[in-house]
């Protein structure tokens, strides 16, 4: 008889990225051009490795729109840069554009808060700068983990204690990866 082969048959899918809710540069560093679309600006710097791509933002404006307005806000954290949003937030009129730059992480909590201020998708770009921390979303207690992790990893829940499955689920509003129990169809034994 002929050789058999075993076939190993995963019960795992992995969901093609442009198919979920998880942004391209919230897996891969990305620079995308500056929005040459609006007639006004705002970019949002968080953190060092920011600056370089604000800087190319801001040139590629001015060199297709001189004396264009923009306003540049170099910032160290997801809090300092949603204070400037909502600074330019109450000075917005048709036309504005905010771009940010930083990290993934960061930059998920600026786009959270710009969408629950009804931010459009088309008026915002983003560029990342690192993509190896995330935010979780316990959907068990509601905590929400910091923590150096890749989409499918695993992490322990800084509330509940339990593992969570860093999921291919962004919540636009929360600025988070979902997380759920790891082992949720296990019945768990008990004595």
């Amino acid at each position: 008889m002929g050789e058999q082969r075993q076939l190993e048959v995963s019960t795992h899918v992995k969901p093609p990225l442009e198919l979920t809710s998880v942004p391209r540069w919230t897996v891969e560093p990305t620079l995308p051009d500056a929005d040459l679309t609006g007639a006004t600006w705002t970019a949002l710097a968080i953190g060092p490795d920011a600056g370089p791509v604000v800087d190319s933002w801001s040139a590629q404006i001015t060199c297709a729109r001189p004396g264009a307005p923009l306003t540049v806000h170099r910032v160290d954290d997801a809090d300092s840069a949603i204070a400037a949003l909502d600074a330019a937030l109450a000075a917005a009129r048709v036309g504005w554009r905010l771009m940010v730059a930083g990290p993934a992480h960061q930059c998920l909590q600026v786009r959270a808060h710009a969408v629950r201020n009804e931010v459009a998708d088309d008026e915002m770009t983003f560029a990342s700068t690192e993509v190896d921390h995330r935010v979780v979303l316990c959907v068990h207690c509601g905590t929400r983990t910091h923590a150096p992790a890749a989409i499918e990893d695993v992490v322990v829940c800084t509330g509940c204690g339990c593992n969570l499955l860093v999921y291919y689920h962004v919540s636009r509003r929360q600025g988070a990866h979902l997380g759920f129990k790891v082992d949720a169809e296990q019945l768990e034994q008990t004595a």
